[in-house]
C-alpha cells in the first residue's frame, strides 16, 4: 500500500463537511441542494464505477408521475392522501429537471403517455374523474387523464382492448441528464471521485468521521449514503430490496408509427419511441424473486418475455432486429416509499425511489438537504 502525498491530502482527501456516497440522481442532486442552501460547504461525492451504474444511467427515459392503473395500485397500499403526496412531488420534480435544463440538452420530449389493457375495465374509467380533479391541482390541467381507444390502430398497437392517454407525460435522455447534472454538481464546487469504491466509516469524535475507500481515508463532519439497491452491501439492518428492471431496444424501424411512452399491467411493462427505434422494458412480475438481485447483466426468462411481448403487441408489423440489451437495478423498501433518514450521529441515507427515481428525486433532495443540515455543525 501507498501513501497519499502531501499535494493529495491538502486537496482531494482534505477534510470535508459532507461525504456522499454514491454519484446518481440522488447523490447529485442533494449535492446541488446543500451547494445552493450552504455554497461555502467542503463537498466530496466517491462513486465507484466510472460512471454510476444502478438505475440512474440504466432506466428507460421517462419522466413520469403515474398512469391511472399504477395510482389506483398505489392509492391501495398507501391511502389517498400519501399517494397525492408522492404524485405532486414527482410533478414538481419533473418541473425541476426542465428549469434547470433546457428540453434540447437532455433530449426532453412531453409527447404524452398512455396506458395500455388487455381488457377494459369499467372500474378504472369510473375513477377517471377523481383523478383528473387531483391532477388538476396539481397541475393546472383538466382532463389531464383521457380515452382514446381510437389510437391504438395509428400507434401501431396490437391486442389491446383499451387506452388511456396522459396529455402531460414525456421522456428524456437519462444519460445526458446524468452528464449535465454532473457537470453543474462540479460546476457548483462539488468534488466527485470516480472509482472510489467505500469500505467503512469509523466515528472520531461526535463531530468527526473517517472514511475509508481504496485504501485511502477521507475525514468529514457528515456522511450521507446514496447507495439505492447497492445499500445492503455497505449498512447492515437496511431493508432496501434490490429489483432489477431489463431492457431492450430495436433497430431504426422505417415509418415508424409508435410516439409517445407507455404502460401496462399496472407499470410492469413500459416502453416508448427512441427516434425511430423502440425500447421495450419490464416483465420482471414474471419472476420478481429472481430479479431481486444487483446482478446487472440479463436473464433469458425475461429478455424472451420481452421480446414475445413486443413481436405481440408492439411491432407485430415491422421487421427488426434487437440492438441493445441491459439491465438497471432499482431500490425498492417495504412499503414503497422513499427512505430519507438519519441511521448514526451525523450520517443520512436517501434512497428506494421505487422505480420513480428520475422524476422523485428533485424533490426529495430538499428533504435530503435540510435533514442533513439539521445536525450540522
Amino acid at each position: 500500500m501507498f501513501s497519499a502525498s502531501i499535494w493529495e491530502k491538502e486537496t482531494f482527501y482534505s477534510k470535508q463537511d459532507i461525504v456522499i456516497v454514491g454519484g446518481g440522481f440522488m447523490g447529485l442532486w442533494t449535492a446541488l441542494e446543500l451547494k445552493k442552501v450552504k455554497p461555502n460547504l467542503k463537498i466530496t461525492i466517491l462513486e465507484k464505477n466510472v460512471v454510476p451504474l444502478g438505475a440512474s444511467t440504466r432506466n428507460a427515459g421517462f419522466a413520469c408521475f403515474g398512469s391511472p392503473g399504477e395510482l389506483l395500485y398505489d392509492e391501495a397500499i398507501w391511502g389517498e392522501n400519501e399517494l397525492w403526496k408522492i404524485v405532486e412531488a414527482r410533478y414538481k420534480g419533473i418541473q425541476k429537471i426542465k428549469e434547470h435544463f433546457a428540453d434540447d440538452v437532455i433530449d426532453f420530449d412531453t409527447c404524452g403517455g398512455y396506458e395500455c389493457f388487455s381488457k377494459s375495465d369499467d372500474s378504472i374509467y369510473d375513477k377517471l374523474n377523481d383523478l383528473n380533479k387531483n391532477l388538476h391541482r396539481i397541475t393546472g390541467e383538466i382532463s389531464c387523464f383521457r380515452k382514446r381507444n381510437e389510437r391504438l390502430e395509428s400507434l401501431g398497437l396490437t391486442g389491446f382492448s383499451d387506452l388511456i392517454e396522459n396529455k402531460l407525460e414525456g421522456v428524456l435522455h437519462s444519460g445526458k441528464l446524468l452528464k449535465f447534472l454532473s457537470q453543474k454538481v462540479h460546476d457548483a464546487g462539488v468534488q466527485i471521485l470516480y472509482g472510489a469504491t467505500f469500505n467503512s466509516y469509523e466515528t472520531i469524535n461526535s463531530s468527526l468521521k473517517e472514511i475509508s475507500f481504496n485504501s485511502k481515508s477521507i475525514q468529514t463532519t457528515s456522511l450521507l449514503f446514496c447507495t439505492n439497491a447497492f445499500t445492503s452491501q455497505l449498512l447492515k439492518d437496511i431493508d432496501i430490496v434490490p429489483a432489477r428492471g431489463q431492457i431492450i431496444v430495436t433497430s431504426s424501424i422505417p415509418n415508424l408509427k409508435l410516439r409517445g411512452s407507455f404502460h401496462f399491467d399496472s407499470g410492469f411493462y413500459y416502453w416508448r419511441h427512441l427516434g425511430n427505434r423502440i425500447l421495450l422494458g419490464g416483465a420482471r412480475n414474471i419472476a420478481i424473486s429472481e430479479e431481486e438481485t444487483t446482478d446487472l447483466s440479463t436473464s433469458n426468462t425475461i429478455q424472451n418475455a420481452l421480446e414475445i411481448f413486443l413481436q405481440e403487441h408492439i411491432a407485430s408489423t415491422y421487421q427488426y432486429e434487437i440492438e441493445h440489451r441491459w439491465s438497471g437495478v432499482m431500490g425498492f423498501s417495504a412499503n414503497k416509499k422513499p427512505v430519507l433518514k438519519k441511521i448514526d450521529e451525523n450520517v443520512f441515507m436517501g434512497m428506494a425511489c421505487n422505480g420513480m427515481g428520475v422524476a422523485l428525486i428533485p424533490l426529495l433532495s430538499e428533504d435530503l438537504c435540510k435533514l442533513v443540515l439539521n445536525d450540522f455543525n
